[in-house]
């Protein structure tokens, strides 16, 4: 079987991608209606062997609710007529959510504000209070 690129070290088995099309409910007209133009691409995260774990751990969190509670990722294209672009656009996103899943993210240093900071944020609180302390009702 083929293999699909991902970086230079990680690449998925096609095997491990299971595809199915369905009706659309975008344009066509009278032609949706009797072709299956949307793919639907599943991906089990949990079970493949290409990636991973902090991978598979970040990517769970970027799908946020395409990802099953098995574990399993899917994809659904149908912005286009054609079966084939619409394959072609699913397993790029899937790639695409991939890759910044590869990325791991730089830990925050804790800092502390500059006295300077500190002091223009307080000088604007107190120009606002006195905005808001001139409001209210007029007293003689």
């Amino acid at each position: 079987m083929a293999r699909i690129p991902i970086t230079r070290s990680i690449s998925i088995d096609e095997a491990e991608l299971q595809e199915s099309s369905t009706r659309s409910s975008g344009p066509g007209g009278q032609h949706v209606n009797t072709t299956d133009s949307a793919v639907i691409l599943r991906f089990d995260v949990a079970k493949s062997p290409s990636l991973p774990d902090a991978v598979k751990l970040r990517l769970s969190k970027l799908a946020g609710s395409r990802m099953t509670s098995d574990g399993v990722l899917i994809l659904r294209s149908e912005g286009s007529r054609s079966q084939l672009t619409n394959r072609q656009d699913v397993r790029e996103r899937l790639v695409a959510m991939i890759v910044e899943a590869t990325f791991v993210p730089r830990a925050r240093k804790a800092t502390k504000p500059t006295k300077g900071s500190q002091k223009r944020r307080v000088e604007g609180k107190l120009r606002r209070s006195d905005v808001k302390s001139g409001r209210g009702k007029w007293r003689e």
